[in-house]
Formats: C-alpha cells, structure tokens, sequence
C-alpha cells in the first residue's frame, strides 16, 4: 500500500529541529522511522467490511508506539482523528465496542477506512493531532470554531523611524511583537493612549518618507515629527524604548521616570515642558484603567475557565502580559454533549495554541485528563517551560472565579440567542411552507453610485446567527452591463456564485435535510444554501430564477424576493415565493423582523465594500498602472519629483536622474503619461 502523506502548510514539525530529522515530509505523507506502518488512502476501502469489524482488521497489524489515527466514511470525509500512547491498545477499543456514547458507537458504525501515523513520543502525537483536527475538523470531534486570528501590537525595527501598528496575521515585518489582544478594538485604544504618551508616528513608511512638514497629529501632539527632524533620531529612540519597556511590564519604572522629568522642568520653571510629561503621564493612567483587573502576582498567563451546561460549552479565556489585563474572549466549541467539561477543555487547549505563542503559566478552571502531557507538549512548541495550574486558594483561585463567572453570564447569553435563532428558522419554516428548517440562509445586496465601483455582497446566516467567515463580494466586473442596472448586476453575482458552487461542491443532496433521524449537530455548516433571499421585488426574482433554471438548480435552492414596502417603509415588505401569490406578514410578527434583519445586514455589507472599493479607486496612484513600477521605484520617483503629476511632467531625461530608475524604466513612464511619444 502506498504511503499518504500530510499537506506540509502549517505542520507542527517545522517548529523543531530535532523532529525534523526524523520525519520526513515529502508531498502528502508522514512516514516515521519509528515503526514504519502502511495505511490506505481514505476512501479506499476494498474488503467489504465496515465498522467494528474493519477496525479489528487494522488492529491486527498496528504497533504499540505512539501516534495518531483517522477514521473515514465511505465517501473519504474524515470522521474523527485521534492519538494514543499506544496505537494497537487504543484502536482495540473500538473493535471491541468501547465506545462512551452512541454518537461515538454511530462514528464506528460509519468507519469504512482508517489511517495511521507514528510518532517518536505521546507529546509529539498530541501535538499533531491539533493540527490535523483544526485543519480537516472531523465531524466527531471537539472543534474549536471561532479560530480568528489575534491582533497585536507591532513596533518595527526595519526604519530610523519605528512605527507602532496594530498587526494580524504572521510575523514578517522586522520589529517586536506585543500581545496577544482580545480584540482589534483593545489594541485601537492602547495604540490611541500609547501615542500621547509616546508620540510614536502611525503613518506608513511611504507617507513618512514624502513628508515636507510636520502633519496634524504633531500639531495636536500626537506624534513627536520624527519625519521632518522635529525630534532627534536619538530623542526619538528614547521614546520608542520607553514605549516598549512600557509594553513589556516595566510601567511602573517608565512613569516613575515621567514623573521626576516634570518635577524637574517644573523646578526649573520650564511649566510647557512640565505639561507635556503631566499629559504623558494621564495618557499612560489611561491605558491602565482600561485594562481591568490586574493582579499583581500574574505576570504573563492565560486564564481558562468553562462553563457546560444544555449541551453548550463555553469557554472564557482572559490574556495577561506583563502583568496587564489584554482582554477576554469566550469560545464556543462544537462537542458532543455527553462529554464532561473538562473533556472538553482537554481537547480545546491543544487546538487553541496550535497557532499561538504559548504564556509561561496557564491557569485552568478545573483539572484536565493529560494536563502533564499538555504542558511537555507545549513546552516543547514553545521553546520555554510552560506550567499548567488549577489553583485551589489565594490571588489566581480568585482570578479563575473571575474568569468562571464571566463563562457562566456567556454560557447564558449563548443558550438565549440559540434558542431564540432555533425558533425564528423554525418560524421561518412554517411562514415560507419549507419541506425542512434551512440551516444557510443566503441574502444578496448591491450597491454602487450611478453603476460607478459596483460591489454585490452576500451574507450568510444559520442555526447561530450570522456567519461572517462565509460573507462573500463580488466586484462587479461585466463591461456589458449598464450602469445602474441592478438586474445585470444581481444575474452576474448568481452566475459567479453559482456556477463556482456546481464546479466545487457538485449538486447538494437534500435527503439528509429532510430526514428527522439525522442529528442537526452532526451535520457540518453546508455549503450550499437552503434559502436564498434577494433585495428586490418581482423583477429580480425574474432573473435569479432565470439564471437557477440555466445552471439547472431550480430543484436545489430556493430563491425568495423581498420588495420594500409601500413608500419603502419597513414592516409593509412583500414577499415573492415559488408557487404561489406575493404576500406581506403582520407589521409584528417575529419572523419579519427576523428578515428585516437578515436584510439590513446584507445591506451594511454591500456599502461597506463599496466604499471600500470606491475609496481604493480614489486613493489610486498613477504610478499604480505602470507595469514595472513597485513600491522601491514609486517611492523614489515621489521623493524626487514629490507628486505623481510632477512625474508626469517630467523630461525623460529628469527621469533617467532618479536613482534606481534605469533608461528603460525611464522611457516606460515617460511613455505612459505621453501617449504620442510611443508612437
């Protein structure tokens, strides 16, 4: 049997020199020099057998060595992945029918292949089977579902100048990195108060370098000018050490060192320059009374806590660095509800620092199952020890009691908004006479000025609410269209919505909708929508319908039109649905505000791309449509010639002076703005 192997984008392994030498990662597979195993493609299965007596089958030829499993369908979806010390004995245990619940029993039944890797240690296991659960999210496993990235704050070290910027994503840029925050909002506000206390610039480098005199935040001192010299560049690197000894929780020495700066220019009767280290100093107390509760023997930790109750989980993680509070989050994993709290907690901890630099100290709520195999394998990812607590008394059990009551108010606000969504889409239901409550729901909007930068959006909502990871723009791009033809645009989005779905997803099955049998939890978030709602009346159900009928999925979605009202007044909307009359809702009926919802949501985010759009468009520089020209040689025809028009002013020969601009280039911009000369 041929080896498969895993994809290499984000493996664990890359992190450690010392696993990398030992596990080879060509193309897709693993292979361990350990105990070598074959394992089957997924999918592939051509015995006949099924279930438990397929698993017996693998067990017969499985080592005792660490590693992680995969169970598959007979379609090759992936099911669930697992890790054991020992990969025979724990497999063993399907076979003999040891499962903890009937979803896990229902897991087995559907098992039509499996696949095996070994790992040199449990902790290596444990740490790959993170990966793999996050990357391919099995159906049968505790998945973390709110995985956005976390924003921090960056000070770059790659300019004379350092800026401080708000950062998400990787670490490219050279600088130091500070965080993680809770939100984006958290670091708007610190970078806000850091700036009057630091007067760092914020500008990019480009605007930095084309400067000629100081902006409006040196004016409202906010920024020390460092672009104009208004500053030193050694005066200006005080500040911007004093920004990140601040931000690396040494606060109480930075201001303890403003505070006998302003007694000192006070005592020399220097009152302006005492006012400005007085207003640093509020812009620092600032900052600090923003963040919370700050307990003074936590120095750098994440605090988890979980609340599981009614078949939800949630759970409330709170950041401190440098012996400040960076904000919370609750998580809301999908978990099987016969599963403990701490069960739960065990296999979320794992995913959540797949991705994430890991603190020194974790604190828990309560005591997970692998807590020391945890901590190894995190220690190990994060280069440093790392510890694992539950405190029982003092200071950090009253943080944890903190953090469980923030998890319970969550838990409670969840368990009401899913409640209430349930019986809206239920509602729903029964208003449109649906064979089946829809679990995607589809709202498309455009919007554009005189048919100029014309974005369609879409919206997505479900069982939880809005689901903003599935939103989707359409840049409207047809030259055939008329401007301002809302009909033309509305077919173009169905077509490209559409016509990619068929060629990614195929046709959807609508049985196992229909089919009360099936667990709505064990069903995966679909790809294709149950309901599509349009922003318009008759005519463009026309032409959505038009484009259903040519794609041939009439059969597979349901388009519904929702007109305005009589004087476009919310609450007298007419609806069009298939197979029968347009109709209005009672002005209170729940359901219609329900759709009103729907609707102004899909409206928000079609005018936000929009304007987006409308405001790159405005913002375009010339030198922007010039093939060869990139940001080094933008940036030195700009500070040459200081505007796009002067370079387009500009004698071929002015242009050859520019360093870095060669004749050819030279002779390439010339021509772009001087049509005449390229003929």
């Amino acid at each position: 049997m041929n080896g498969r192997k895993l994809p290499d984008g984000g493996i664990l392994y890359d992190e450690s020199d010392d696993i990398e030498d030992d596990i080879e990662v060509e193309g897709d597979a693993v292979a361990s020099p350990v105990a070598p195993v074959d394992w089957n493609e997924g999918g592939k299965n051509e015995t006949g057998l099924r279930g438990a007596e397929l698993i017996a089958e693998f067990v017969k030829r499985l080592p005792n060595n660490p590693g992680v499993y995969r169970m598959f369908n007979e379609v090759g979806d992936v099911l669930y992945v697992g890790k054991a010390r020992s990969l025979k004995k724990r497999v063993s245990n399907y076979a003999l029918g040891k499962v903890h619940s009937n979803r896990i029993a229902r897991m087995v039944r559907e098992t039509a292949n499996m696949e095996f890797v070994t790992t040199r240690t449990e902790t290596e296991a444990l740490l790959l089977e993170a990966n793999l659960i996050k990357r391919l999210r099995p159906r049968f496993n505790v998945l973390l579902r709110d995985d956005k990235s976390f924003p921090y704050i960056l000070i770059t070290g790659d300019h004379r100048a350092p800026a401080i910027f708000k950062h998400r994503g990787a670490r490219a840029r050279k600088g130091e990195y500070f965080g993680p925050f809770a939100s984006a909002g958290a670091v708007g506000r610190t970078i806000n108060s850091l700036q009057r206390a630091f007067l760092i610039r914020t500008c990019t480098d480009s605007v930095f370098e084309t400067r000629t005199r100081p902006c409006l935040l040196y004016q409202i001192k906010r920024c020390s000018g460092p672009c104009t010299h208004e500053i030193s560049d050694a005066g200006y690197g005080e500040l911007v050490q004093e920004a990140k000894d601040f931000l690396s929780g040494k606060s109480q020495n930075v201001k303890a060192h403003m505070a006998e700066a302003m007694n000192a220019a006070a005592e020399d009767l220097d009152f302006e320059r005492a006012a400005i280290f007085r207003d640093r100093l509020a812009a620092l107390s600032h900052v600090q009374s923003h963040q919370g509760i700050n307990p003074a023997g936590v120095e750098e930790a994440d605090v988890f806590a979980i609340h599981h109750e009614g078949g939800i989980s949630c759970i409330q993680v709170f950041f401190f660095r440098t012996g400040q509070n960076w904000g919370n989050r609750a998580y809301f994993p999908k978990a099987d509800p016969s599963l403990s709290g701490a069960e739960v907690l065990n296999a979320f901890l794992a995913q959540f620092y797949d991705d994430k630099p890991v603190p020194r100290q974790i604190l828990l709520s309560e005591t997970v199952e692998e807590i020391e195999l945890l901590a190894a394998a995190l220690s190990e990812k994060a280069g440093h020890k790392v510890t694992i607590l539950v405190p029982q008394r003092g200071e950090k059990r009253d943080l944890v009691e903190h953090v469980i009551a923030n998890a319970r108010e969550a838990h409670g606000r969840k368990l009401a908004e899913t409640a209430s969504q349930s019986r809206l889409l239920e509602g729903f239901r029964e208003t449109f006479k649906l064979p089946y409550t829809p679990q995607r729901i589809e709202i498309y909007d455009n919007s554009h000025i005189m048919g100029t930068n014309a974005v369609g959006g879409m919206v997505v909502a479900g069982p939880e609410g809005f689901v903003k990871s599935q939103y989707r723009k359409f840049n409207i791009k047809s030259t055939d269209i008329t401007p301002g033809d809302d009909f033309g645009m509305m077919r173009e989005v169905m077509t490209r919505r559409f016509s990619r779905l068929l060629k990614e997803e195929g046709k959807p099955d609508r049985t196992a909708m229909a089919d009360a049998t099936v667990d709505a939890a064990d069903r995966p978030f679909p790809a294709w929508p149950d309901i599509i709602l349009i922003d318009g009346g008759q005519g463009q159900m026309t032409a959505v319908r038009a484009i259903l009928e040519e794609l041939g999925i009439t059969d597979s979605v349901i388009a519904i039109g929702v007109a305005k009202g009589v004087d476009r007044d919310a609450g007298r909307e007419r609806f069009f649905a298939p197979s029968r009359e347009s109709f209005t809702l009672p002005p209170r009926d729940p359901v219609l505000y329900f759709i009103q919802r729907l609707r102004d949501e899909a409206h928000r985010f079609a005018i936000g791309s929009h304007r987006a759009r409308r405001k790159k468009e405005m913002v375009k520089n010339p030198l922007d449509e010039i093939g060869g020209i990139g940001p080094s040689r933008k940036r030195a025809l700009l500070q040459h010639f200081g505007t796009a028009k002067a370079v387009s002013r500009a004698a071929l020969s002015d242009l050859m002076a520019v360093d870095g601009i060669s004749e050819g280039v030279a002779r390439q911009v010339y021509n772009h703005f001087h049509e005449d000369a390229a003929k």
